[in-house]
């Protein structure tokens, strides 16, 4: 069902941009009359310029910062390949196989993971010489290189404590990459 808001928020968008597309629109003069080329080229050249903020960086590919081979080795057992969408990327293990999976988070996606988590009082230890911060939970590790979030996630049925040691290799692995 489509919502009432959803399909009145463009023609708002349009109505508005429909009266300030006219209202720069006036008959030209050689006076400098209000609309007149002369006054418009005057207001321009008078505004103090505005700068842009900067645009971050591109998050990399979830998927180059951990590889198959990367995700496999943290499992500790064969997965597929990748599946990428936006800014994760998923390895699951075959369905023959045992039960697995890593998950990769870029951007903003793995900083609320880590916000929501400190929400809900996991307990994390900070992982000292990774990228500028780097915390782990049983099952997770995020890092962070210069305001870029990273979450990668181990789905095992096992003790996450086993797979400590290949998190702590992993992140740095990941923050070389980053």
């Amino acid at each position: 069902m489509r919502s009432p808001r959803r399909g009145a928020m463009p023609l708002a968008t349009l109505a508005a941009l429909a009266i300030l597309t006219t209202a720069g629109c006036g008959r030209s003069t050689a006076s400098g009359a209000p609309g007149s080329t002369a006054s418009r080229t005057s207001s321009l050249t008078t505004a103090p310029a505005q700068t842009a903020a900067p645009t971050p960086p591109a998050a990399p590919d979830p998927c180059a910062l951990v590889s198959k081979m990367d995700a496999e080795t943290l499992a500790g057992t064969a997965l597929q390949d990748a599946v990428k969408i936006d800014q994760t990327c998923t390895y699951t293990a075959p369905p023959t196989g045992p039960t697995a999976q890593v998950q990769i988070f870029v951007g903003d996606g793995a900083k609320k993971f880590l916000d929501t988590d400190r929400q809900l009082n996991h307990t994390f230890t900070q992982l000292s010489g990774i990228g500028d911060e780097a915390w782990i939970e049983p099952g997770v590790v995020f890092v962070n290189k210069s305001g870029l979030w990273v979450c990668i996630v181990l789905v095992r049925l096992d003790d996450p404590a086993v797979y400590r040691t290949k998190f702590e290799a992993l992140a740095r692995t990941v923050a070389g990459r980053m």
